[in-house]
């Protein structure tokens, strides 16, 4: 089984920023402990800050991979185009969202992702991805 980890927008400060919302591991750090508790999985990971480059991905692994995981950040309530992506592939799409994004500001209620998603996950910190990787077994 191969699946893949699409982070978006500040994802890449996990460990520093915001530790009472995010907690204190890297997302390199946990994605390690990812491998060694699904070690039959295999995994690809990826992170950026642009737009774009994660639509890339999404399009890259849409038709090959068994699973993509997507935390797309702030894009999940801003973008069409990821959206779009995810809606144009075949590979199934687990969202994710480290923090209960019902919980935090009224912008972050609307998703244009999750339309188009095999399913939602958020609220339970990095275990979100534990969740997701879970659905694809």
């Amino acid at each position: 089984m191969k699946i893949s980890i699409i982070n978006g927008p500040n994802l890449n400060l996990l460990g520093k920023r915001e530790p009472e919302i995010y907690g204190s591991l890297t997302f390199e750090e946990y994605f390690e402990e990812l491998k060694a508790k699904f070690h039959s999985i295999e995994f690809n990971y990826f992170q950026s800050n642009i737009e774009g480059e994660l639509i890339d991905k999404i399009q890259e692994f849409g038709f090959t991979y068994d699973g993509i995981i997507l935390n797309a950040g702030a894009y999940t309530h801003t973008s069409v185009g990821i959206g779009d992506a995810v809606k144009g592939i075949t590979t199934p799409v687990v969202e994710v969202h480290i923090s209960n994004t019902f919980s935090r500001e009224s912008f972050r209620h609307q998703s244009y992702i999750s339309g188009n998603a095999k399913g939602v996950v958020l609220g339970f910190g990095l275990k979100s991805y534990d969740l997701a990787i879970q659905s694809f077994l």
